[in-house]
């Protein structure tokens, strides 16, 4: 029993260290360039756990990922802010609208937004996980997203349940909030890129 709690604490302190870096690494990129860098860490440390290669000093780990990926993951990072800027812009215009009647030229646009957000859940798993180019990286996670439906409805269903979960307790968000969202995405990605290399015979 005590070995068991233990355990539990010890990837309790796990989770909350790594989030804690996550958040450093941010800021040391100036928040703009060290976000998308932050995250691929954050993710590829993850995967690790995941894989079962957990013995690895976080920290070391972390820093590792972060610097060998920095300039590859700031590729990625125009491809993101670059849509979020146009979301973003998209969301002002359809606030604008709800004085009015919402026509069908809204419809696009909430598409294109949730299109996006669902490519995002793959990006970053997809990211780690291969060792491909960021046009590649993309293009996988987009694929990815439209063959694996299942997958992809259990990792809505996850996040949905920990946000509920964060609106009651809030000081988990910002213990657990980063690296919570990469296990979850992380994990369910996993078993659908194990579907596919399945189905693919590899």
């Amino acid at each position: 029993m005590s070995q068991t709690l233990y355990n539990i604490l010890e990837w309790i302190t796990r989770f909350a260290y790594i989030n804690i870096l996550w958040v450093f690494f941010t800021l040391v990129g100036g928040v703009i360039f060290g976000l998308i860098p932050s995250t691929t860490a954050l993710f590829a440390v993850i995967r690790q756990w995941l894989k079962g290669n957990s013995n690895t000093p976080v920290f070391k780990s972390f820093w590792a990922y972060y610097k060998s990926d920095f300039l590859k993951s700031n590729r990625l990072a125009i491809f993101i802010y670059i849509c979020t800027i146009i979301i973003g812009y998209n969301l002002i215009f359809l606030q604008a609208q709800l004085d009015h009647t919402i026509t069908w030229t809204s419809v696009p646009l909430l598409a294109g937004m949730l299109l996006f957000l669902l490519v995002l859940f793959y990006i970053f798993p997809v990211f780690a996980h291969y060792d491909v180019k960021v046009t590649k990286v993309i293009k996988n996670a987009f694929l990815t997203m439209l063959v694996s439906p299942i997958h992809t409805f259990l990792m809505i269903i996850c996040l949905v349940s920990f946000y509920v979960i964060v609106t009651f307790i809030p000081a988990l968000f910002f213990i657990f909030g980063a690296s919570f969202y990469a296990f979850i995405t992380m994990w369910t990605a996993l078993q659908a890129f194990h579907k596919i290399d399945k189905r693919a015979g590899n």
